[in-house]
């Protein structure tokens, strides 16, 4: 079993790493240990109170890479640890039985080498499946530069994996991580992906990342603007199949000239979610939502801007509009908008009933006409009514959701 001392080191060490949600499995129990549920795992509650579901851990955070703005790079001077594949299953094992995790997010530093570092995790992820007989989720980070075959093993017995893009463009990542390429992280995702999608297709036995992959990128470490991040997620999800981009604003914890010495700021990674959240679900393009100067605004939501600026096409009639119109207003969420569309075949709706609905309307009624009534302001006072209304909301959300592991839960109605 791991001493105390080495476990602190390795989970401190990942605590970073927000790309680790563990919804989208749907391994079952074949007389083993443990479920991969397909809404995800909540058993488990850190001392701020906040829910979790897995054990987030490094195999090792002794790193022979350089990159700049991580706190386990080569050249910093902190403690270092590494655990054995069965050090790491004996673990995972007693903490479920004690009914504290249901699954295991399991990520590392490269140690001596990429082909080792990864050889590892496969070992590791392949005795909790074959030896121990875990079903439960598992969740893998990909290591850049590692053998293909190596990380297609690895594939076979995971839920989920994720290679870290980190930075946007090829430039930033040559200058503060110098060992990474966006080849070296772009080629094995979409490896996995084609090898997933022959997996469904050919209908083997048994599991190929049921879960799909994810990744995550830095804001603000580096100076690309929210038009560069959006379009690579936008590529991301369209050729690579990602289920998710996870946003992080860039922490200062460790001092180097090349990096900002202030943070990437939460209010700009909300706003990122926000946009993603439009693309994959709302029917948005990147170009629709960024304006002339690439950024984001940070006094609008990304859909409350985008309207703001086609005020020309509203206001529309939910009795009529379809369903890609709806999507577009804002304070109709994807939710609300399906509901409009089940509940107008039978009546013709009123502001009386969108509210029943769970419409926004404080938000929605500059925008609609419900049953030919407008409850809206003139659009001079639009802008300054939804600003307020933003700010406000913005002021709640940061005090109580400081970070956007949290604070993205709370985009559903946009």
């Amino acid at each position: 079993m791991i001493d105390e001392a080495r476990l602190k080191i390795l989970v401190e060490s990942a605590k970073f790493d927000v790309s680790c949600s563990s919804s989208g499995s749907g391994r079952k129990n074949e007389g083993g240990i443990g479920n991969g549920y397909a809404a995800g795992c909540c058993h488990s509650f850190t001392p701020d109170g906040r829910c979790i579901s897995l054990l987030k851990m490094l195999l090792s955070n002794d790193c022979i890479f350089a990159c700049k703005y991580c706190m386990n790079r080569c050249d910093a001077d902190m403690p270092r640890a590494s655990a054995t594949p069965d050090e790491v299953c004996s673990l995972v094992m007693d903490f479920y039985k004690r009914n504290y995790i249901e699954g295991l997010f399991l990520s590392s530093a490269v140690h001596i080498s990429p082909n080792y570092t990864m050889e590892q995790l496969y070992l590791t992820v392949k005795k909790l499946r074959t030896e121990y007989n875990f079903h439960g989720y598992i969740h893998v980070k990909g290591i850049p530069h590692a053998d293909a075959e190596i990380v297609r093993k690895t594939a076979l017995y995971a839920d989920r994996m994720s290679y870290n893009i980190e930075l946007p463009s090829e430039r930033s990542l040559k200058l503060l991580a110098p060992q990474k390429s966006r080849e070296s992280l772009l080629l094995p995702m979409a490896q996995l992906q084609r090898e997933r999608m022959e997996f469904k297709e050919e209908k083997r036995k048994g599991y190929f990342l049921p879960a799909g992959q994810t990744t995550q990128m830095i804001v603000g470490a580096s100076p690309e603007k929210d038009g560069a991040i959006l379009r690579l997620s936008q590529g991301l999800y369209r050729k690579n199949g990602l289920k998710r981009v996870y946003y992080s604003a860039y922490v200062p914890v460790v001092h180097d000239s090349l990096l900002p010495e202030l943070p990437g700021g939460a209010l700009r990674e909300h706003r990122l979610y926000q946009a993603d959240w439009l693309l994959r679900f709302y029917g948005f393009d990147a170009e629709e939502l960024l304006p002339a100067d690439g950024d984001l605004s940070l006094e609008f939501d990304p859909k409350c801007a985008w309207a703001l600026a086609h005020m020309e096409l509203f206001p529309v009639e939910v009795n009529r509009a379809p369903l890609e119109v709806l999507l577009r207003v804002p304070g109709i969420g994807a939710r609300s908008a399906q509901r409009i569309l089940d509940a107008r075949r039978f009546t013709g709706l009123t502001f009386e009933h969108l509210k029943k609905m769970r419409v926004v309307l404080k938000r929605a009624r500059h925008f609609i006409t419900a049953s030919g009534k407008f409850y809206g302001a003139n659009e001079r006072a639009v802008r300054g009514l939804l600003a307020a209304e933003e700010s406000k909301s913005n002021a709640v959300q940061m005090s109580l959701f400081p970070n956007e592991t949290a604070l993205s839960a709370l985009t559903g109605e946009l």
